[in-house]
Formats: structure tokens, sequence, C-alpha cells
């Protein structure tokens, strides 16, 4: 998921040196840092040894680069001064596009050159990837990320439609989200003018990221699940298929064409099957929903991959709790066309590092890789009995 970074010592090094990208400071400074990002964003591809990377981003990030005044607040999150009440708060907000403020344009093209340089590291079908100058245990990491192929995939990232608009108008996170709901139900056409905007926004930024090169991209919606099926599906349902429909609409030069759409979003069981209909080609799952079931529910109209749902608690168990947690996982994923092995949600900051890895080497059945993971990053280069890491066993 895509706050794997925090866990790792390096990703805090990097951050504590501060990034200042298209003149804010802070998370969204980071982001729009190309050098910041991009290393954020590779990290735990070096580390872990893992499928594909996600690009280092942040659900506000378009908002940001469509000039609303947000900020990320330590310990508080996404803080937006002026929220979106009234019709013509609606009204002023939507007149703004992707890139028309004195922070747009620079970036815009800041996100695009962090994608052709991460893309650039982790290589392209036929291309190896960049790896001149790395310390060698980074470098078994990007190898047994590529495994038999020679190059590993970029997920982009953005936020669904109701997931922003739910900031904009409460201001800052939200248990019960009781203010946008409000707005949704008092005002529908201020209501939908608002989500098409946000649908527009984060269709486009998804798409910037895939024609820059992403192979794969994911919407995140991280607070539908505060709502009833028959909200989510008369009120939010069609912005989010919006959204989808611009991003996959773009070319990916990595992938030669249009790229795989994952829809995710948290605490939505009872509407996994409208999430799908939105038009993506797999759905998330999150922690709290039985895979199993998820699966039976996305079938009725042909069943369609998943990705999950490891619950991140498990990530502080002792190994004896966790290993047998992933070969579960992966068991019930069997039963979907295809499987994406992930966390149910984001990774706790507190998590070792080294247990991650050893996730990796338990969904490839790579007994070389669990001891790489075993000996530890820091241990691993120069320590006696030190196990040399192959690329990695063949994986669908």
């Amino acid at each position: 998921m895509r706050q794997a970074g925090r866990s790792l010592p390096e990703y805090r090094t990097l951050r504590e040196h501060g990034a200042r990208g298209a003149g804010m400071t802070g998370m969204l400074g980071a982001c729009l840092d190309p050098a910041t990002a991009a290393e954020a964003t590779l990290q735990p591809v070096r580390r872990h040894g893992v499928d594909a990377a996600i690009l280092f981003s942040d659900i506000m990030v378009p908002l940001a680069l469509a000039g609303v005044a947000v900020r990320i607040e330590p310990e508080v999150g996404p803080v937006v001064d002026h929220p979106i009440r009234t019709p013509a708060d609606v009204a002023e907000l939507t007149a703004r596009a992707l890139g028309e403020t004195p922070t747009g344009p620079s970036g815009l093209a800041a996100i695009e050159e962090t994608v052709r340089a991460v893309v650039a590291e982790l290589g392209a079908p036929g291309r190896p990837g960049v790896t001149g100058g790395m310390p060698e245990r980074a470098l078994a990491g990007l190898a047994h990320s590529r495994g038999t192929w020679g190059w590993t995939p970029l997920i982009g990232f953005g936020g669904a439609p109701f997931t922003l608009a739910a900031y904009l108008v409460e201001g800052r996170p939200s248990r019960d989200h009781l203010a946008a709901r409000t707005l949704m139900r008092s005002d529908p056409a201020s209501w939908d003018a608002l989500l098409d905007w946000c649908a527009q926004i984060t269709g486009e930024f998804i798409a910037l990221q895939i024609r820059a090169g992403a192979s794969a991209a994911q919407l995140f919606d991280s607070w539908a699940g505060a709502l009833s099926p028959e909200d989510y599906r008369e009120r939010v349902a069609p912005h989010s298929a919006r959204a989808l429909e611009i991003a996959g609409r773009a070319i990916s030069p990595t992938a030669g064409g249009r790229v795989p759409l994952i829809h995710f979003g948290t605490g939505t069981a009872r509407i996994l099957a409208d999430m799908r209909a939105a038009g993506a080609d797999a759905v998330g799952v999150d922690d709290r929903t039985d895979l199993a079931w998820a699966i039976s529910e996305l079938g009725g109209e042909g069943a369609c991959p998943v990705q999950g749902n490891l619950d991140p608690a498990l990530l502080a168990a002792p190994w004896t709790a966790l290993g047998p947690a992933v070969d579960a996982c992966l068991e019930a994923g069997r039963a979907a066309p295809g499987h994406v092995l992930n966390l149910g949600h984001g990774v706790p900051p507190a998590t070792d590092p080294d247990a991650l890895t050893r996730i990796v080497a338990r969904a490839h059945g790579d007994e070389e890789w669990e001891g790489t993971a075993l000996a530890g990053w820091n241990g691993w280069v120069g320590a006696p009995g030190a196990p040399v890491p192959g690329t990695g066993s063949d994986r669908a």
C-alpha cells in the first residue's frame, strides 16, 4: 500500500532533510519534489523486492495543483483552509482546473519528472533499469523485484471523488463526514458539480501518471464506507466511473496501451459490486472484509481480480501468526481469476521492515529471499554466511 515507506529508516532520513516542491513544504512539498518523490517511491522496491512500485503521492496533491489551499498537518492529516460549504464556494472551486494556478504547471511537470525517473530505474520491457552506484543490498532488492522479466512496473495513484469532496467540505479528517453528507442531501446540484469537478481533476492526475509511464493505477476511496449503498450508487458511483473513464483513456508508453485500474476503499464491503461496476479492472478489499466472501460477492457478473487483504495489525505479531496469515490470504485469493497479495490498508509506521520483506519471500515461495529478510537490511552486505539472493522465482 502507498504508506509502505513510512516504516523505513531511510524514508525517515529522507524526510528529515525536508523538501520543497512547487513552492510547498512538508508532505505536499515532498510529493512535488521529483528527487524526493522518486527516491521515496523506489525505497520499498530496493528493500523488499516487491513486484511493483507505488508512486509516492497523496490524495491532496491534485487539489493543491488546482489551487486549493490545503496542507498536511502532522498527527492530523489533510486540512483545507477554506472548506467548501455553499453553492458560491462550489462555483468558485469548479472554475479552477488542474495546472491553471501558479503552482500547477510546475507541479504537473514535477509529477511527470518523478514518474519518468522511477520508470528509468525500474526499467521497462526490453530496457534495463538504472543501477549505477547503488549498495549491493539495494541492487539485490531491485533484481528480486524484476524477477524473470527484467523490469518492475509502477502503479499510479489518485484519490476518488467522494474522498476528495469529503475533505473539501469537512475541511479536515472526520469520523462521520456529516457536513459532506448534509451537502449531498440538501443541495444535490452543488454536490453533483463538486463531485464532477473532483472526478475530472483526479482522473486527469492519474492519466498524467500513466502517460508518463505508469503501468497500472489505483483509485483510492478512503471514506466511501461512510455511505449507504443507495447513496453510493446514486450520488457517488457515477463520478467514480467518470474518474476511471478519464484515467482509462490514457496510453502508457511502458505498457504500450491502456493500463489496468484498481478501485479500492475502506469499509466498503456493502458496495464492492458497485465499485466494480464503476469500471475498474480489479477491486481492492480492505482488512475488515473476508476475502473469500468478497470474491464471491464480486462474481455476480463474472469474477474479477482482487487486491488485498492482510490485516496490518498482524505486522507486529510473531512470525508464527503472520506467516500462516499470509498463506491463508494467498489460499483465499486463488478463488479469483487474479489476486494481488497486499495489505487491507496502510503499513503502520512502527512496522519492522524486515517483516515486510519476509512477507514478499513467503508469497514468492523463495527461501533465498527469506534468508535475505532474516539477515536484515543493515547486516546483509558482508555478514558472515549472508545469502546471495537470486532474481526470485517466476511468479504471476
